[in-house]
């Protein structure tokens, strides 16, 4: 006897209604299994160790204490150097005022916390290890009625200077670092606009290192032209350091002499050189930036070997040779980056923001400088287009403010 029903009478040519809610339906539980996978391998990436650390943006570097943060601090990504120069009318009792409140406000910035009246106080909630570092011209401490050590004044003019006012001297510098540019943008807004009343912008002078993550802490830096740059450099932590960096002279004590050049690479030119050529004018090798004479990074120069025809192996103008002194002529540097927009037909405006600290500028910078001025084949690529010197005064207990051994 036929069947009847309407399942019969489809077949296996056609899907009932009630087949295609069904099919919809499976397909529905198919779809929500899915998306609950999803959500389950996405919850169990959340609880893996790397997803379940601090996000760097929460990291915070001490403001207060014997030293000033900014200088053995690992170099951050991002670093903005802001010079000032003093309104006429600032006096002592005036800098004292400003020095509080830009003390102020450095603390809670770097803690993760609004400066006071900040308009925008979402902006100070990621620090990055944020960091604030001030330093005093010549004209800064002659204000305070201070004396400042006999280093405190414009270098001496060098055959390779081409110098810009643009970029050079100051009476008050801010040193902003930190691992996020809108960290350090917003810290130098709020410093800025405290500062407004006693002080007018000089140079602002902004620089970049690798983002952070990209290199295994400790890493030498790189400049612009493939250099390590750095290697010689004490350890931060050390006595070696200490007696490098830390001043023992009066109010100074505990602080430390600044120097920054900007320095003009030729990017364009240095194409334009062959990578022993490159690598001759250093002293270094390129890849591992170990001088010619060894195979790593830190391994110590023989300055006195020779090829097989008797030329030295690092030649007389390689730059670790003009820059090595008698071992107490050493400095920490703290170098960045800078990229600019070129001019003209010019691939490239760019450098190396150099920042140097040291106890005494003409004892340990000075002799070192005399010698690259002298003789360094980088001289061909390089030009310094800035300068200036600052003394950095000692940290401050919580209470204090950065500038009281010289103004109290």
């Amino acid at each position: 006897m036929p069947t009847t029903d309407a399942s019969s009478r489809t077949g296996r040519r056609g899907s009932t209604r009630r087949q295609f809610l069904l099919g919809g339906a499976v397909a529905g539980v198919g779809a929500a299994v899915a998306v609950g996978a999803d959500l389950a391998l996405n919850s169990r990436g959340a609880d893996t160790p790397d997803a379940s650390r601090a996000l760097n943006g929460d990291l915070t570097v001490a403001f207060h204490g014997t030293h000033q943060a900014g200088i053995a601090t690992d170099a951050q990504a991002h670093g903005s150097f802001v010079a000032l120069d003093l309104r006429p009318e600032v006096d002592r009792e005036s800098l004292r005022r400003i020095l509080r409140i830009l003390t102020d406000d450095a603390a809670r910035l770097t803690e993760g916390r609004a400066a006071l009246a900040d308009s925008e106080p979402e902006l100070a909630a990621a620090p990055a290890r944020l960091t604030v570092t001030f330093g005093f011209g010549p004209g800064l401490v002659a204000r305070a009625g201070g004396t400042g050590p006999s280093w405190l004044a414009p270098l001496p003019a060098f055959r390779v200077d081409r110098l810009r006012p643009e970029f050079s001297d100051g009476d008050l510098l801010l040193q902003i670092g930190a691992d996020d540019p809108l960290t350090v943008a917003h810290a130098q807004r709020m410093l800025l606009k405290d500062a407004r009343g006693f002080a007018t912008v000089r140079w602002i002078q902004q620089g970049f290192r690798r983002a952070h993550g990209t290199e295994r802490a400790g890493t030498t830096m790189r400049n612009l032209f493939g250099q390590v740059d750095g290697t010689s450099n004490p350890q931060p932590g050390t006595e070696d350091f200490a007696r490098v960096v830390w001043s023992d002279d009066g109010w100074l004590t505990g602080g430390t002499g600044m120097v920054l050049r900007r320095i003009r690479m030729d990017l364009d030119g240095w194409d334009r050189l062959d990578r022993s050529g490159r690598e001759a004018s250093v002293g270094r090798t390129l890849r591992e930036g170990a001088p010619l004479t060894g195979t790593a990074e830190f391994d110590e120069p023989d300055f006195d070997a020779t090829t097989a025809i008797g030329f030295p192996v690092i030649p007389a103008f390689a730059h670790i040779r003009r820059a090595r002194g008698d071992g107490t002529e050493r400095i920490f540097r703290r170098a960045y980056n800078y990229d600019e927009r070129p001019a003209g037909s010019e691939v490239s405006e760019s450098g190396l923001l150099f920042v140097a600290f040291q106890a005494d500028v003409a004892r340990q910078f000075l002799p070192m400088q005399r010698r690259l001025d002298e003789l360094d084949l980088l001289n061909e690529w390089t030009v310094p287009i800035g300068s200036a010197v600052f003394a950095v005064p000692p940290g401050c207990a919580a209470g204090g403010y950065i500038g009281e051994t010289l103004l109290d």
